[in-house]
């Protein structure tokens, strides 16, 4: 795959431009805010649609309740706030009321990962994937960059039921089609490779994507699989690839406990049992620090990636 781009911009923007897209084109969508309104870019959608936003302030589980409600009256609710509190903080309120009661609400959860940075680790939600896929019917979506974030908020509010919508923080390098149709549960070849298969999800892609590049030029060849839905998963995409290579990374912004990898190891043993190899946080909580640094640190960038691809060769 051709690595260069022509612009980097934040994955919360994608969002953010996506639901003021859905504003001029859904009457039904409507949207809500636990006090996060300039972090989660839906300051444009509140311009265009006052009536059609609530604002909850620091009332994440009243959030989730009132989301719920709205469903009821045939609106399709993108209850917005960090991801540390749309996931730990209000479980009780997800599982009960949206999940188990299956209501098509979007939970829009910015800010995930290390990558927050200097807010530190009290924010910093690095279990929130393994949370919401435990969740029955909860489609979990982490996409990689700002075209596919907001073509995946697009899709999320075209999809009956309860859907976990995962971005970031931090400016990244924009590199997916801007026309793209967002699949939900397809994943996506970015690379052809023989050698070993990296399946990776977020902020990994573009760093797995480097990796590979780096790898090509020692004669390694790997595949590159963007695995934007954790949940329902793409095994078919995934054990097609292994069974061409034999070996596979898994890669993601996330604690190595319940997240991308875990389910992708499930499949497998399942399926076609294949050595693994992990890049994901090492149960651990987060820090203070800038983003890229913290990746660094914690192990989750495209040296990581390199490294992994080597233990397995």
């Amino acid at each position: 795959m051709d690595l260069t781009y022509t612009e980097k911009k934040d994955t919360r923007s994608g969002f953010g431009d996506a639901l003021t897209e859905l504003g001029r084109t859904n009457p039904n969508v409507v949207a809500l805010c636990a006090d996060l309104i300039g972090s989660l870019k839906m300051d444009q959608f509140i311009k265009e649609n006052p009536e059609r936003f609530f604002q909850i302030g620091i009332a994440e589980a009243n959030m989730m309740g009132i989301a719920a409600g709205l469903t009821i009256g045939g609106k399709i609710p993108f209850a917005g706030t960090f991801a540390e509190f749309a996931t730990a903080r209000v479980y009780d309120q997800v599982r009960q009321s949206i999940a188990y009661s299956n209501k098509n609400v979007k939970i829009a959860a910015s800010h995930a990962g290390l990558t927050l940075g200097e807010d530190g680790a009290t924010h910093q939600t690095l279990e929130d994937i393994g949370l919401m896929k435990m969740l029955p019917g909860m489609v979990v979506i982490n996409p990689c960059d700002y075209n596919q974030t907001k073509a995946a908020t697009i899709a999320a509010a075209e999809y009956d039921g309860p859907v976990y919508l995962r971005f970031g923080r931090p400016v990244v390098p924009i590199f997916t089609p801007a026309d793209q149709k967002f699949e939900i549960g397809k994943g996506i070849l970015m690379n052809e490779g023989s050698d070993v298969t990296i399946v990776a999800t977020g902020h990994l892609v573009w760093e797995s994507l480097i990796a590979a590049a780096e790898l090509e030029k020692e004669g390694i060849s790997c595949e590159v699989i963007n695995i934007h839905t954790i949940k329902p998963l793409d095994e078919e995409i995934i054990l097609n690839s292994v069974k061409k290579t034999g070996k596979i990374v898994t890669a993601e912004e996330h604690n190595i406990l319940g997240g991308l990898g875990e389910s992708v190891a499930r499949v497998l043993a399942q399926k076609l049992p294949t050595k693994q190899a992990f890049v994901a946080v090492e149960d651990k909580f987060g820090e203070s620090g800038s983003p890229f640094d913290l990746m660094k640190k914690y192990g989750i960038d495209s040296t990581a990636v390199i490294q992994k691809v080597k233990s397995l060769l």
